[in-house]
């Protein structure tokens, strides 16, 4: 069997819907569409291969994106944020002396429009439901790192929530194939004694990060594993992943978009070699770079290897502006350079996996994608607090079983979510995860002693959560 490739975007949002604009909050929502997925939808329909990338989108960025009223706001800060800002900064340029700042900057604030009009074409079933024949692989409810769930109870509530809501929303727009059971570990955080309930629970296949088990660059990173309780174990590759990832991977070149460098609102009119953006030098770098991505994984797979590149979907477009374009240069790149491009449920259902007993200390290592690739940047003593108080909160839930006020369930997957850690570890957005780690957890308590219902200030997070999965045996 020839080497092949499998690009796994995992596509995953904070809950942000009503909680706060700029500089945090739903301005991060609205610009992943605009900038990531409205973008990825149209390489996924008209691309060479676009249907064979493996797409997976969490409940939690689910649950937003079929939120009442978003796509409204979402219309409204194309139509009257982004184009007054563009405006802004194209008239203070401008009397500023730099009409080249200004003509770039006019050029971009097309990308909003486009957006809109995308957007507005859609129809009634929205971003979700053009997304929906794509949507292979779920997650856990609100992408919480499941090695530090504290019980049985709270994982299966987790799972059984998660994959609950994809099975409503994508089942029937995939036909017969339906949901294969691809479930994406939030974090690629794993540990072995998850196997038993993944499995319990429908799920067959999950990405690992094994770099440190078996080193950067070892052959068996290309090859699935077979764990002892069923569900298949496929490692990511790093080595193909960090032509992208790591700091000096293609995003950081010169003729690309740089990120960090912002106008007076908040635009992106300048290259990483501090020139101003050139459109037509960054498109001929995609071209160049998806050949070099191609021959190298081409070189890396040899005969009959798997390489799965996996990549956060808001990378392209939203933090590396021409990620997108990369993309869809790569699928062309896989035909002419005769590399098999294969999505992930085909290439498992077809492969030759090991036994994962043969994994260096598997039965007691926890592995994840983090940074360093154990579970510090969700535990570490920077967010011990936010750790000790999500499994405090899941142990009194979990002991309230039936009694357990369906609020109080959603505000502990709103509290478990990866994110809050996660921005904290990397000083990403100031105090507000810690503010809103702390109002769920305010909110959980009021729903724990509170009488009768109440109303759920998470909204349309995971609205049809119950305590049902807490009472299983």
């Amino acid at each position: 069997m020839p080497g092949r490739l499998a690009i796994v975007l995992h596509s995953h949002m904070p809950y942000v819907e009503g909680f706060g604009t700029w500089p945090f909050g739903e301005e991060w929502l609205w610009e992943a569409m605009a900038m990531s997925y409205l973008p990825l939808l149209d390489v996924l329909e008209e691309a060479p291969g676009g249907a064979c990338v493996t797409l997976s989108l969490t409940p939690v960025l689910c649950d937003q994106l079929e939120a009442p009223g978003l796509g409204e706001r979402f219309l409204a800060f194309l139509r009257d944020v982004r184009r007054e800002s563009h405006r802004l900064d194209v008239e203070g340029c401008t009397a500023g002396g730099r009409p080249d700042l200004a003509a770039e900057l006019a050029r971009a604030a097309e990308d909003y429009e486009r957006a809109a009009e995308r957007y507005a074409a859609l129809g009634e079933g929205g971003l979700l439901g053009a997304l929906a024949p794509f949507a292979a692989w779920t997650s856990s409810a609100s992408h919480a790192v499941l090695p530090l769930v504290a019980t049985d109870a709270g994982v299966r509530l987790q799972l059984a929530t998660g994959i609950e809501s994809h099975r409503r929303r994508f089942d029937a727009a995939r036909g017969a194939q339906g949901w294969s059971g691809g479930f994406w570990l939030p974090e690629c955080a794993h540990a072995p004694w998850l196997d038993p309930l993944l499995e319990e629970a429908g799920v067959h296949a999950v990405c690992v990060d094994l770099t440190d088990v078996f080193g950067y660059g070892d052959a068996r990173h290309l090859r699935p594993l077979r764990t002892e309780a069923g569900p298949l174990l496929v490692p990511v590759d790093r080595q193909t992943m960090e032509l992208v990832w790591r700091n000096d991977g293609y995003p950081a070149h010169g003729d690309y978009r740089d990120y960090h460098h912002r106008s007076t609102h908040d635009h992106h009119p300048w290259s990483n070699d501090g020139s101003v953006y050139d459109v037509e030098r960054a498109r001929a770098r995609c071209r160049a770079d998806a050949a070099d991505f191609v021959a190298r994984t081409r070189d890396r797979v040899g005969d009959d290897g798997l390489a799965v590149c996996a990549l956060d979907t808001e990378l392209l477009g939203h933090w590396w502006y021409e990620g997108v374009w990369w993309l869809r240069a790569v699928l062309e790149e896989c035909v002419a350079q005769d590399l098999e491009l294969v999505h992930l449920d085909d290439a498992l259902h077809e492969g030759r996996p090991q036994p994962a007993a043969a994994l260096p200390d598997h039965e007691r290592r926890v592995t994840t994608w983090g940074t360093p690739r154990d579970l510090s940047t969700w535990d570490g003593p920077g967010v011990a607090d936010l750790a000790w108080r999500a499994r405090d909160a899941e142990l009194r839930v979990v002991a309230a079983g039936s009694q357990a006020d369906p609020r109080a369930v959603r505000e502990l997957l709103a509290l478990q979510s990866s994110d809050w850690a996660f921005m904290v570890t990397r000083d990403l957005a100031g105090d507000y995860p810690l503010q809103r780690a702390a109002d769920h957890a305010r909110a959980l308590d009021e729903a724990l002693g509170a009488v009768g219902s109440c109303e759920a200030a998470v909204r349309n997070l995971a609205p049809q959560a119950t305590a049902a999965p807490l009472l299983q045996p």
